[in-house]
């Protein structure tokens, strides 16, 4: 599930480009100038693609592509502008960009664009193991002291995204945002049975329960004793 951030001033077409974009199941975060992109990307550790409008209230895109660049540098960048000689496309891939996507555009277009980036700068891993647990993302299935765990689904989509950043605690909303792509009928109880169930099939260690804040991923489970949950 690719994370997404669209950095457009122009309400309408950042509307256009997130239906697009979900329809195809990827989180969509967005941001409609330089300052308001800013603070996304040092609260967001997981983004995978940046579209990025040139020309915004509070300045020209491509002036900062170095820093962004110095922060994410494993993350995608798709510049969407109304300059469409070759001057601006070229420099804006010399200043740090991957793509660049001049207006007016066909959103289909955009996606195809974004499909081939996101296939240039993935970087799944086919196995994450922790001790004697294996999660094998790509074919959604898992093994545990050698014995295969059947999860649902959705399970394994959560224990996949905890697993992934086993230093970062995620709330309720943020599951249900990820996992469920915001869904206004999922609710925090929802969360907390499937939390259970995966408990129930893999044992209580393996996720934490950050009190008042949301669960973690316990990366050292393997090494406790026990079915006690900590």
């Amino acid at each position: 599930m690719p994370t997404i951030l669209i950095v457009e001033d122009d309400v309408d077409i950042r509307e256009i480009l997130k239906t697009y974009l979900t329809v195809e199941n990827y989180t969509i975060l967005e941001a409609g100038s330089i300052t308001e992109m800013r603070k996304t990307i040092n609260a967001e550790k997981d983004l995978d693609l940046i579209l990025l409008d040139v020309m915004l209230p509070d300045g020209d895109s491509v002036d900062i592509l170095p820093s962004i660049r110095s922060s994410k540098l494993d993350c995608g960048i798709i510049l969407i502008s109304a300059k469409n000689t070759d001057r601006d496309k070229i420099y804006g891939i010399d200043s740090g960009a991957d793509d660049y996507i001049t207006k007016p555009f066909n959103p289909r277009e955009v996606i195809s664009r974004v499909r081939a980036l996101l296939k240039r700068v993935k970087k799944d891993v086919d196995l994450l193991k922790f001790g004697t647990l294996e999660i094998f993302p790509n074919s959604y299935s898992l093994k545990y002291r050698n014995q295969s765990i059947d999860l649902t689904s959705k399970e394994f989509e959560i224990l996949l995204m905890l697993a992934k950043k086993p230093e970062r605690i995620y709330t309720r909303d943020e599951i249900i945002e990820r996992v469920w792509y915001g869904d206004e009928f999922i609710t925090d109880r929802v969360i907390d049975v499937h939390i259970s169930m995966i408990r129930s099939k893999l044992g209580k260690n393996w996720i934490k329960t950050v009190r008042n804040v949301g669960y973690k991923f316990n990366k050292d489970a393997f090494l406790i004793d026990g079915d006690e949950e900590i």
